[in-house]
């Protein structure tokens, strides 16, 4: 049994920004631990990596701070026999060891001028840091942290959470957050996007780690997609009414509108398609952070995601002045997001489209991933706080029977994305178990729960307290062990 913790160097002034205090206070210090008080018992059959990214900023911004601009911070959780590990780690991405070493924030954030910057920076505007803090994957037998304005990439140590270096296959436009992993055939699907012609591509990689296929997809304009999604044979790309306006990024400044007026537009790839095999549909103009899933039904392509009513909502009154607009494009309740599904029919090029669920405001929803590409039956959402971007409970959704499940995680705790793991031998696509880091506010500690999929209100199974309280952050895996080098 053993701990051992280490910090960074940090310059972080106090504040009063609201996603730098509370739930959302930063972690300077790295921990080791196998020390972990246990309430209940672990299930035996489970066997791998929870690993959660977070935005974990380390120095005072130049001009102002926004969440997405934090530096990458794995939180990881190795279970084995009925036995936890944790571990967390910065990612030394180049951005945060060229701060480390000056002792001070280099580049602008995402809602600065990028002439403010005192170096060039990445990301598809090409100004800002890679801080790799958005999204995580397991492919090829190792992490993969990715950026929500496209990065390099970069691959970590999922014994150690050492930070390995660079992805050498990544295109000169960087990787998006949000490759997908079809666990079935161990390939990788990724897109980017950024300011020039043709504004974005999509690519697939091997599950041996290597480039097979990378092709341009021509868009009108700059975009700002954040997802995308497949099939057993298709990707789903999406050109979303969501852009920086030419002259706004001749002026140096890069805040999107979103024109809703205009339609939404998918790209209907196949697989290891080119670009005259693209086939585009039209539906109603929204934006869409997160999509489900897709699969084939006959001439139709199913996609399920989080359509969002309001793109561009108004500014948050609940917020300090200088707060108001950021929180409000942070705030679910604001976005109003809501479970929807999308059928595109590739004989007639018609979209057909669906609210699932009228009354649940629901995002950052995870699947059982063996039916990643198929069709599914199971959806596991998380509910947000009114106001803020915190996670308050989950939602089951069964869309065979349009029954819910709801579980709130209780006053003060706040949950992260919650990735399925599949009992082994299970009998059905909700036989498993569901994973979640959750900080207690009002315990003033965090801990990783663990939950029956097939019984989400009886909540958590077991929970494993954390050495210290972890900031608040956005996506998380689970890895198999055979899943692991």
């Amino acid at each position: 049994m053993s701990q051992s913790a280490t910090a960074v160097k940090t310059t972080l002034s106090p504040n009063d920004h609201p996603y730098l205090n509370g739930a959302w206070t930063p972690n300077f210090e790295e921990y080791d631990s196998d020390n972990l008080e246990i309430i209940g018992e672990i299930p035996a059959d489970i066997d791998g990596i929870y690993v959660r990214n977070t935005e974990n900023p380390v120095h005072d911004a130049i001009g102002r701070y926004h969440p997405f601009d934090g530096d990458g911070m794995l939180h990881m959780m190795q279970l084995s026999g009925g036995k936890a590990e944790y571990k967390n780690r910065f990612i030394r991405t180049r951005g945060f060891e060229a701060e480390q070493e000056a002792g001070r924030s280099l580049w602008i954030g995402c809602m600065g001028n990028p002439k403010k910057s005192e170096r060039t920076g990445w990301g598809a505007h090409g100004h800002i840091k890679d801080s790799s803090s958005t999204d995580v994957v397991v492919h090829a037998g190792s992490i993969l942290s990715t950026f929500w304005q496209c990065g390099e990439g970069y691959r970590l140590d999922p014994a150690t959470l050492e930070t390995l270096g660079i992805e050498g296959w990544a295109p000169i436009d960087g990787i998006s957050a949000h490759p997908k992993l079809d666990t079935n055939t161990g390939e990788l699907l990724f897109f980017n996007y950024s300011t020039h012609a043709p504004y974005m591509h999509y690519g697939v990689v091997g599950a041996d780690n290597k480039l097979k296929h990378y092709i341009p997809v021509e868009l009108p304009a700059p975009r700002l997609p954040h997802d995308m999604c497949f099939s057993r044979n298709y990707s789903i790309l999406n050109d979303f009414p969501m852009f920086w306006p030419q002259a706004a990024i001749d002026n140096g400044f890069y805040i999107p509108v979103f024109d809703k007026n205009m339609k939404s537009r998918f790209a209907v790839i196949p697989r290891h398609g080119n670009p005259e095999d693209i086939k585009w549909f039209e539906a109603d103009s929204t934006y869409v952070l997160h999509f489900m899933n897709a699969y084939e039904e006959g001439h139709e392509l199913v996609m399920d995601g989080y359509f969002q009513e309001d793109p561009r909502p108004d500014p948050l009154q609940s917020m300090p002045d200088e707060y108001k607009a950021m929180g409000s494009n942070l705030d679910l309740h604001s976005l109003k997001t809501h479970l929807h599904r999308w059928r595109f029919n590739l004989e007639t090029g018609e979209t057909a489209e669906e609210r699932l669920y009228d009354d649940e405001i629901v995002e950052f929803g995870t699947i059982n991933p063996a039916v990643a590409g198929e069709k599914h039956r199971y959806v596991y959402s998380v509910t947000g706080e009114d106001g803020y971007f915190l996670f308050t409970g989950m939602i089951k959704h069964d869309l065979e029977t349009g029954e819910t499940q709801h579980y709130e995680f209780g006053p003060g705790r706040y949950g992260s994305e919650a990735p399925f793991i599949a009992r082994k031998d299970g009998k059905s696509e909700d036989d498993g178990y569901l994973i979640s880091f959750i900080t207690d506010m009002h315990l003033d500690r965090s801990e990783c729960v663990i939950m029956d999929a097939k019984n989400l209100e009886a909540g958590p199974i077991c929970q494993i307290i954390l050495p210290h309280r972890i900031c608040s952050g956005t996506h998380a895996v689970w890895a198999n062990a055979d899943e692991l080098r």
